[in-house]
């Protein structure tokens, strides 16, 4: 928000220089972006009023004028197309100086002498504006230096205001924290009511009160918007950066920027019945003061007539009841609009206002009607009329409530880290506009003020305790505490082991976002996503139901800039929508495509298969010491055939497979591609390494060679072959797999070695080919295995 600093110091004056003013109002949370001076640094420029102006002799766009300066008449050659007799105008003499270090001398323009300039405001450093020269007020007295009578030795201060300060985005608000800061009354313009001169009142329906609680009306007849906003009116606004358009709207815009309550102003003939606040119907169309027509959606808070909608609430008004110069009637809104309804509107449109800016972060619902008569009043001083009754429909139900928050004693010592006498809490508090509602034992039941919505616990305000104090008068002091070892179960494995292993294989870890292209999620997981209220861009409008969705786009972006082999992974939350909650679900998610090996003499040329994922996985598995079956399954974003459940202990835990190629496509990606996604918590907990001894006694080896279905996993015949061997097996290995017309259609053939060991004595035979039998039958009775002979 840009302000004035002379306006500032109307409202409170304290004996501070601009510099340590700006410090001072850093230093109390509230950023200064930086200062500058209102207009340009120049001198000898005073008010002349042009006695006449007459064409030139020999040139048709130049005027010789005759300008009264106040000791002298002058004549000066001038340029503009509104140099005309009676004006008052900016007049640097000569020997003037003017930003640049350009000196006025005297000169000749085609034959005529010159004896100054008439200035523009782009040549005095005020604006952009040169199309013509400064006109002034006819009230100026001549022969008055210009800096002097406008006051220009001034200066604009930025400040970079937290969403949270609402309160601060006015000069009331300002005025509030800078007395406070200065130990300073405020002194704040009156604001008398102005009593209705005539019986026309404006006829309000809220038909949605949750998005507007309170809403006020009032009719000001016989307006004449012809009449020019007073200079030190203008003047003020174009040091605030906004810009100057009729009586209206700028008194409208002067009250937002003093008291900070954004207010509306409509053409009371181009209202049709009355004003009603609804929700906006889907598709309705509103054309905006800026030219733009929108298509409303049903989500939008609209200010309408008894017809059609004329504004959209809180952003922006309607082009076809704005007011103008034939405007004789006005219609003058003030309003408290809920935030939450109004956040995100403006943006959704592609619009950002002063309104909404203010609207989005709170505006204080009891400050509608004190707007409303600071408003009415300025309207009747520069544009005359007469103010009807003001209406007010206000739902007592929706409206904030009021906040009580306690405060302990004891509790701001500990957060500040300082002793802080209690009378001088109180009466910071009290400066601040919080009311001592109670004193208790251990402190204060606070009363929140309703232009402070930040205010909600008792940290926050132990924060304005502090921050008025000064932060620079809080102790240093060195933290301590107690650190105390924190219990780790051996068994589960840190989620930094699983990210080394994957780095130490090639892949590079990958953050994305949370927020992901609907379209593009929908391709990859038939889970129903979670739609944001107020996305950032179209493509990231949902909440990700899987990380398949970032590691994609981010792989397509690689590609996209001449990067084949790619091996990402990344561990993250997904979100699922369970009725009224939203389960946050870690999962641990990884894709490679291009080439096994980068690129070299030594290393071929092949490119990833499923197998070189697979291994990565039991690499993984073998480090977190769980067990892992993979399962051929059905996935709907993955290949047929080439995809496999991730099984422990019976339940899935994840997917392996190729990316399909239909959605491969889709999403515009290229070569193979493989994808894997496991739930976090499932595989993080695995056995617990033990000691054991090696054994001194012979291993025992034999082989089988068993037939069984195509549909048979050799994870299946190996979990059956582990069960069934007895405990003195020591490993099972698949050292050969068949098929063909020998084997029989639809069939395979499995040689495995199976080893026993005993700790303590060596097997013999009987012992081996009893569990080589178990085996065998139990292969038999669960899979229908024949041996091969």
């Amino acid at each position: 928000m840009k302000f004035s600093e002379q306006w500032l110091r109307e409202w409170v004056n304290p004996s501070i220089d601009t510099q340590a003013l700006v410090d001072q109002i850093t230093m109390a949370g509230l950023e200064v972006d930086g200062f500058e001076p209102v207009a340009g640094a120049f001198s000898g420029v005073i008010v002349g009023r042009v006695v006449s102006a007459e064409p030139h002799p020999d040139a048709d766009k130049l005027r010789v004028c005759q300008v009264e300066g106040g000791a002298e008449t002058v004549q000066i050659v001038c340029g503009a197309p509104n140099a005309r007799a009676g004006i008052k105008v900016a007049l640097a003499e000569v020997g003037a100086v003017l930003p640049g270090d350009f000196r006025i001398k005297k000169a000749k323009l085609r034959g005529q002498p010159s004896q100054g300039m008439l200035c523009s405001e782009a040549e005095l450093g005020f604006s952009d504006e040169h199309d013509g020269i400064m006109e002034l007020p006819e009230s100026a007295p001549v022969g008055e230096n210009l800096r002097a009578y406008l006051g220009l030795d001034d200066v604009t201060i930025d400040v970079d205001l937290t969403p949270n300060r609402s309160d601060c985005l006015s000069i009331r608000g300002l005025a509030r924290e800078v007395g406070v800061l200065n130990r300073q009354l405020v002194d704040a313009p009156e604001l008398t009511p102005v009593a209705p001169s005539h019986s026309d009142v404006v006829d309000v329906r809220v038909s949605a009160p949750e998005g507007c609680p309170r809403y006020l009306g009032r009719i000001i007849r016989g307006v004449d918007l012809s009449a020019e906003t007073p200079l030190w009116m203008r003047e003020r606004l174009r040091r605030s950066g906004i810009r100057s358009i009729d009586a209206a709207v700028d008194v409208t815009n002067y009250v937002m920027l003093e008291l900070g309550q954004p207010m509306h102003a409509f053409d009371r003939a181009e209202i049709s019945g009355g004003i009603v606040v609804r929700w906006a119907e889907q598709g309705e169309k509103l054309t905006l003061l800026d030219g733009q027509e929108v298509e409303l959606t049903r989500d939008t808070l609209v200010i309408a007539d008894h017809e059609k909608p004329v504004a959209i609430a809180g952003v922006m008004g309607g082009e076809h009841s704005g007011v103008g110069t034939d405007t004789r009637d006005l219609v003058l809104e003030s309003a408290f609009f809920e935030p939450i309804t109004i956040a995100g509107k403006a943006r959704h449109y592609g619009l950002h206002t002063d309104a909404s800016h203010r609207f989005e972060r709170g505006v204080d619902p009891k400050l509608a009607r004190d707007a409303m008569e600071r408003a009415t009043r300025l309207l009747l001083d520069i544009v005359g009329g007469e103010a009807g009754e003001i209406t007010e429909v206000a739902s007592a139900k929706h409206l904030p409530e009021e906040v009580q928050v306690e405060l302990r004693e004891r509790r701001v010592a500990d957060v500040l880290g300082l002793e802080i006498n209690r009378t001088e809490i109180e009466e910071i508090l009290t400066r601040l506009g919080l009311h001592v509602d109670k004193l208790t034992r251990e402190g204060w039941l606070i009363r929140v003020p309703s232009y402070r919505p930040d205010i909600a616990i008792e940290e926050d305000l132990i924060e304005e305790v502090g921050r008025i104090f000064g932060y620079n008068n809080l102790p240093v002091t060195t933290p301590f505490g107690g650190l105390a070892l924190r219990e780790e179960p051996e068994a589960v494995r840190p989620v930094s082991a699983i990210q080394s292993l994957l780095v130490s294989r090639g892949y590079q870890e990958a953050i994305t976002y949370s927020f992901v292209d609907a379209q593009a999620q929908a391709l990859l997981s038939t889970h129903k996503a979670i739609e944001l209220a107020n996305p950032i861009s179209s493509d990231m409008s949902v909440m990700r139901t899987t990380l398949w969705t970032g590691l994609l786009k981010t792989v397509s972006h690689n590609q996209n800039r001449q990067q084949s082999r790619i091996r990402l992974f990344e561990t993250g939350l997904r979100f699922i929508s369970n009725g009224e909650s939203i389960d946050q679900v870690p999962m641990l998610a990884g894709v490679v495509t291009g080439s096994q090996d980068p690129e070299s003499w030594v290393n071929g040329r092949r490119n990833v298969d499923f197998y070189d994922a697979k291994g990565d996985l039991e690499a993984l598995f073998d480090l977190l010491g769980i067990q892992v079956d993979f399962v051929a399954g059905e996935h709907p974003s993955l290949h047929p055939g080439q995809t496999a459940e991730l099984r422990m202990n019976g339940e899935s835990v994840g997917w392996l497979g190729a990316l399909h190629p239909q959605v491969q496509k889709k999403l515009d990606l290229n070569g193979a591609i493989y994808v894997f996604e496991l739930f976090l918590n499932s595989i993080l907990t695995g056995y617990v390494p033990n000691f054991k001894e090696f054994s001194k006694f012979p291993e025992v080896r034999r082989d089988l060679a068993i037939i069984i279905g195509n549909e048979v996993g050799y994870a299946e015949v190996q979990r059956i072959a582990r069960q069934h061997a007895g405990e003195q097996l020591t490993g099972v290995r698949l050292f050969d797999v068949f098929e063909g017309e020998a084997i029989g259609e639809g069939r395979k053939s499995l040689a495995l070695s199976l080893f026993w060991q005993h700790p303590e004595r060596t097997l013999n035979d009987e012992e081996v080919q009893a569990s080589v039998n178990a085996v065998v039958d139990a292969l038999k009775a669960e899979l229908g295995a024949t041996l091969r002979s």
